[in-house]
């Protein structure tokens, strides 16, 4: 070799010792041969203590194990040959997750066999915080359209949020129950958009509008010739989610024979077209949504137990705008943004006394209800502040029952007595109560817990 051509072969352990990304190398059988100065400050093990030991110590997110041998039976990695920008977790020494980038790929020998694998680790965690620390900015300060859409600054919602950012993380079974108008179908579209999956489909199936041999083909499709009418083959809902996440709305709804299907496609993640016996394999998140009590349903053998307790494995509650009534303003100003966009009035907000009607009212319909209420309030209203009367008459009218100056006047929430004789006129009903004091529920429950009211036996 000429004197002046750089021998990198002599410095190479130099060079990779000096890169800021972690760097590991592991064989066949999963074992790690060796780490560089970087994985080690990532890991929080040293090389001595990484070295011969199963790659399953730093579980990362990004690893699907196999273990039923070695190479390409030992995970997927080995499989699939390489991977590129993964985003993952994975489990420092001191318990705590450390957020990476991998990269890495296979090592093959001069006769094409696998020998191991190279794997590239960057530290992403100081991007995530701040990325968490502007969302919540933005959140705080209200500069984009709620969380995923859904409008709420209350205790009861951002404890909802906290547990959406939680569980979208994983693919766990979501079961989001609560009355109808509450926002379901948003809250597990916020699952799917703030998850990995969200640059994937997001596919939405009603249970409840299907008759029971159309619901069968609509979730798995079928081929040319399995009933009348199926001149064609056809993918169903599942397939068309590979990848992203299918909702199912009034999970409640669906027939007995449906179950037994939907269970085996949860458990094996495997699904047949009607009218075909071939099996085809689907990756997707399952979200539910219900205004039924299964628990109940499941008692009266009109739900199967099993198939219950595999969705249910998280479980969400929407809380009915009554129990947060001090997101109402929030609300009803985005409806009025929302409007303004598409009509040529100039709409600003509401009176103080329409607002004072919109709090007071029970809202049996949840959101839902108070969209049609702002909406009918656009047609009637001719600009500047919506007021009482361009309000609908049976909001109006039940606001007008509950004289909320008088009990105001003479009731006091902060009072405990006070808030003790409400409750015994309620008979300890906290809603009729907070209706009563014009506040919401959570006020109420807030009271009760600072004056440590008990109920009597």
């Amino acid at each position: 070799m000429p004197d002046n051509v750089f021998d990198i072969g002599k410095y190479w352990k130099t060079i990779i010792d000096t890169v800021n990304d972690g760097l590991l190398i592991i064989d066949k059988n999963g074992k790690i041969l060796a780490v560089n100065p970087a994985a080690e400050k990532m890991t929080g093990y040293s090389e001595a203590e990484l070295q011969k030991k199963d790659c399953r110590i730093l579980n990362c997110t990004a690893c699907k194990i196999y273990a039923k041998g070695s190479g390409e039976d030992w995970c997927r990695f080995f499989s699939k040959g390489q991977v590129r920008d993964k985003k993952c977790l994975l489990t420092h020494r001191d318990r705590r997750t450390v957020h990476l980038l991998k990269s890495g790929a296979v090592l093959k020998d001069a006769d094409g066999e696998i020998v191991g694998v190279v794997e590239t680790l960057t530290d992403i965690s100081q991007v995530v915080r701040h990325q968490q620390e502007i969302k919540s900015l933005r959140q705080a300060f209200l500069l984009d359209e709620g969380y995923h859409g859904i409008m709420g600054k209350s205790s009861v919602m951002q404890n909802l949020f906290e547990l959406i950012e939680n569980v979208s993380q994983t693919n766990a079974p979501v079961m989001i129950s609560g009355d109808s108008g509450t926002g379901k179908e948003l809250v597990a579209r916020a699952i799917h958009e703030a998850g990995p999956r969200k640059d994937k489909p997001f596919i939405k199936v009603n249970c409840a509008a299907l008759n029971d041999n159309l619901l069968e083909s609509e979730l798995f499709g079928h081929v040319k010739g399995a009933f009348t009418g199926a001149d064609r083959n056809r993918i169903g809902r599942f397939e068309a989610a590979h990848e992203g996440t299918i909702f199912l709305d009034e999970i409640g709804d669906i027939p007995a024979a449906t179950q037994v299907k939907l269970l085996r496609v949860l458990e094996e993640k495997k699904i047949e077209r009607v009218g075909d016996i071939k099996t085809i394999s689907v990756d997707v998140r399952i979200v539910t949504a219900t205004n039924k009590n299964l628990e109940e349903l499941v008692k009266k053998e009109a739900f199967r137990e099993d198939l219950f307790f595999r969705i249910n494995v998280f479980p969400l509650y929407c809380p009915s705008l009554e129990a947060r009534r001090e997101d109402i303003p929030v609300i009803v100003q985005h409806f009025i943004r929302q409007n303004s966009r598409h009509s040529t009035k100039k709409i600003l907000g509401v009176t103080p006394k329409a607002m004072e009607v919109l709090t007071s009212y029970h809202w049996p319909g949840n959101v839902r209800e108070l969209r049609n209420a702002i909406d009918y309030a656009f047609v009637l209203c001719p600009g500047g502040g919506i007021g009482e009367e361009h309000l609908p008459v049976k909001i109006t009218a039940t606001a007008a029952c509950v004289p909320r100056e008088a009990v105001a006047d003479s009731q006091n929430p902060n009072d405990r007595e006070s808030l003790l004789e409400v409750l015994r006129e309620c008979g300890w009903n906290q809603s009729e109560a907070a209706r009563k004091l014009g506040v919401s529920r959570v006020t109420i429950w807030k009271r009760i817990r600072k004056y440590d009211i008990r109920r009597p036996e």
